[in-house]
């Protein structure tokens, strides 16, 4: 898709061609915002199985298969096998893994080592543990592979989870706690991971020693202050330039964790039953796991947020449910029987849709009967409010195979109690994704800009231009492995790299793009069809031939082709392009 995924896949094939796998670049500029090692595994995976958009996600979804699997050792470890397939199974089906993980993010990769951190933190802690030093290196370990996935944070928030569980056990100053941690030796062992890359980083991307705490445009002070001080510090403060970033409001940031976690979530009643008195293993780790979902929840609830950012407390929130699972009980009973009327309701609510919109004309691709609500576009979900009626009549067959899903497992839920109802939800979760998936098939033509790029390989060379921000197309990039100039996109993610001695001169304004679109040598520019009437204006119909549209975009030549059209072709297009200012998720 658009914005990250391709962006971000196009950054791994630079390390891969370039050999450059300290600085990672985006259309040859420096993106010094996230560590290499966010693009290590994706670029390593190019190298197995060749440069493909599949081959970009098999990293994310190897590291949610791993953190499923982790957090179901993690609750066996610590309450028993029936509560740990009950953490396996919520960590594995939840909304919000599905969700975050179908982009190309890296926090499912830092959850999974902070998730791991926290299981070795207790086991070395553990009197019946009977290697405590291999466990103490393997929370060093973590902590420096979090650091080189999402800088500070994969670091700062397991050991203060961990400070505050010690206060709490008052274990904080007891000399036989740190004794079986190993600090000292820890210290050296996650700096031995993280500090490499981040030295040979600052040593690429100079100068290295500037301390201000303002940044502004055209200013470029090197690797180091941009990436500690101004994503870390001024970010936090909500003071980093460019804000290229939103904030959820903080009400929402705490009630979406209901939807995050659905199915399970209609057993949160149920954990206010357990015990939390760290009297035994079980108590620990539930009293560590209250540390772990507080102090992300707090910190985030004082610093700008996005949903996502508390992913790395699921696997917190799914040990709390495998175990109140695992005791069963009346909350755990009246928890399934909401779930069997939330999913009934839900499954008659596809069946109606499904029946309404059967008959329905489907013409050209879904944007043509979406809606339009940038407002809530900065939400995860954003674009649900997009859908119409008529845009329902698209996704027939995604409609069909939800209303089996859920319709299942209202009947299952109803029926039974117990493990057999926990195993129902979960099927119908996994059927549920799997609708899910097909509808995202229907969406790839507004999502991605692949349907342009198929025009553009067939057409002849030329270079190409991407209206606005390099992310806005990143598909085009990507599937073309073409580098873009970026008109009006000196803003956001690629600004600071921008500014950086011999970064290339990429960006263009109106007046330049002008002189370049009228030369004799090809251009090809990509846009939203709404922004057509400017370049009408700015440099005539005749110049603008259409090659290809799809999904409220079109790619534009300045020279004809034996297939285009004139632009004044476009007011037919105009019901394909319903929804052209539509923009997809963001990931900032």
């Amino acid at each position: 898709m658009d914005d990250v995924d391709g962006a971000v896949a196009q950054i791994a094939r630079n390390m891969v061609t370039s050999s450059d796998w300290v600085t990672p670049r985006a259309d040859g500029i420096a993106f010094l915002e996230k560590p290499a090692m966010f693009y290590w595994p994706i670029a390593v995976s190019f190298k197995i199985f060749g440069i493909h958009d599949w081959a970009a996600r098999i990293p994310f979804a190897l590291s949610a298969i791993g953190l499923a699997c982790l957090t179901c050792a993690f609750g066996t470890w610590a309450f028993g096998r029936r509560a740990g397939l009950g953490a396996g199974l919520c960590m594995a089906t939840c909304v919000g893994l599905f969700l975050f993980t179908r982009i190309v993010i890296p926090d499912v990769t830092l959850t999974l080592t902070i998730a791991l951190a926290m299981w070795a933190f207790l086991r070395a802690l553990d009197e019946e543990e009977p290697h405590p030093r291999f466990w103490a290196f393997v929370l060093a370990a973590s902590l420096g592979v979090g650091v080189l996935l999402k800088s500070l944070i994969g670091a700062v928030f397991p050991i203060a989870i961990g400070l505050l569980y010690l206060f709490l056990t008052k274990q904080l100053f007891a000399g036989r706690t740190w004794k079986r941690l190993r600090p000292i030796s820890g210290f050296f062992i996650a700096l031995l991971v993280a500090a490499p890359w981040h030295i040979l980083a600052a040593r690429g991307n100079p100068p290295y020693f500037y301390f201000g705490f303002h940044g502004g445009p055209g200013e470029y002070h090197g690797f180091l202050w941009f990436y500690f001080i101004n994503e870390q510090v001024l970010r936090f403060l909500n003071l980093r330039y460019p804000r290229d970033y939103n904030t959820v409001p903080r009400l929402w940031f705490w009630l979406f964790h209901f939807l995050w976690l659905f199915p399970w979530s209609v057993y949160f009643p149920a954990i206010a039953k357990l015990s939390f008195k760290p009297a035994d293993r079980a108590g620990h780790a539930r009293l560590l796991a209250i540390c772990w979902i507080g102090f992300i929840l707090v910190f985030f609830t004082l610093s700008t947020t996005q949903e996502y950012y508390s992913m790395p407390c699921y696997p917190a929130m799914a040990l709390l449910l495998g175990s109140a699972m695992a005791d069963g009980g009346n909350w755990v009973r009246r928890g399934t029987r909401v779930l069997s009327v939330i999913t009934g309701f839900a499954a008659l609510a596809c069946i109606t849709i499904f029946f309404l919109v059967r008959n329905l004309p489907a013409p050209g691709d879904i944007s043509s009967a979406l809606g339009h609500h940038p407002s809530v576009y900065t939400l995860s979900l954003g674009h649900m409010m997009d859908l119409t009626f008529d845009s329902f009549a698209y996704l027939r067959l995604p409609l069909a195979v939800a209303a089996v899903a859920l319709a299942g497992g209202a009947l299952a839920t109803s029926r039974w109690i117990g493990l057999r109802s926990f195993l129902a939800a979960a099927l119908m979760m996994v059927l549920f994704y799997h609708a899910a998936r097909l509808a995202l098939v229907v969406f790839d033509p507004f999502l991605s800009s692949r349907p342009l790029v198929e025009a553009l390989l067939k057409a002849p060379d030329g270079k190409l231009i991407v209206n606005h921000n390099y992310w806005t197309f990143s598909s085009v990039t990507f599937y073309s492995n073409r580098d873009a100039l970026n008109l009006n996109g000196r803003y956001f993610n690629l600004e600071y790299g921008s500014y950086a001695p011999g970064a290339p001169d990429v960006f263009i304004d109106d007046a330049r793009f002008k002189s370049l679109w009228y030369e004799p040598h090809r251009y090809y520019l990509v846009a939203y069809q709404s922004e057509l009437k400017h370049f009408e204006e700015l440099i005539g119909q005749d110049h603008l031939h259409i090659v290809t549209a799809s999904g409220g975009k079109v790619l534009l030549t300045n020279h004809a082709l034996g297939h285009t059209s004139p632009a004044e072709g476009i007011p037919h297009l105009s019901a394909a392009f319903k929804n052209q200012l539509a923009k997809p998720l963001v990931y900032r």
